[in-house]
């Protein structure tokens, strides 16, 4: 059996599988990137953010509930005028708030503290002088200063 005969016989089955497979492929990597825009939005989604809703009109998020999208949205469109869209109303995200923490954020926020209230129970920190001490005390030693020297700087000058 040569190549041209079994390409004849089998050729457009081939053809069918490869689309097929790549059909798949294609959805797939589309639905993950749908799936992470629209992750993405509901994360910057938070009061004070700019938004641009379906209808073409700008406005500032008021109130937003990203668990629950039966709930309205409510958006101020000019100075002391909110209106209530639908939560999914929102096309996309013209400018993130700014100063605004995230759960995230908070989350990070909290985990450092513990550990600094660790530290100070442990007895490793006992004030703020003691933190700005021993970054110093980093600084200098990557940048490779002798004891002497770091003892020199860290004398308040007369």
């Amino acid at each position: 059996m040569d190549i041209a005969r079994f390409f004849a016989d089998y050729g457009i089955i081939i053809l069918l599988i490869g689309l097929l497979v790549f059909m798949f492929y294609s959805s797939r990597r589309r639905m993950k990137k749908q799936k992470a825009d629209i992750e993405q939005k509901a994360r910057e989604t938070v009061p004070g953010a700019e938004v641009l809703l379906q209808g073409g009109l700008y406005g500032t998020i008021v109130e937003y509930d990203g668990e629950d999208l039966d709930k309205p949205a409510h958006v101020e469109i000019a100075p002391g005028v909110v209106i209530k869209v639908h939560s999914q109303a929102v096309l996309r995200i013209v400018n993130p708030a700014e100063g605004f923490v995230t759960e995230d954020d908070f989350i990070d926020a909290e985990e450092a503290e513990a550990e600094y209230i660790a530290g100070v129970a442990d007895g490793d920190i006992t004030s703020i002088s003691d933190d700005r001490r021993a970054a110093r005390r980093d600084e200098h030693t990557e940048a490779g200063l002798t004891e002497a020297e770091r003892a020199d700087k860290d004398r308040p000058q007369a």
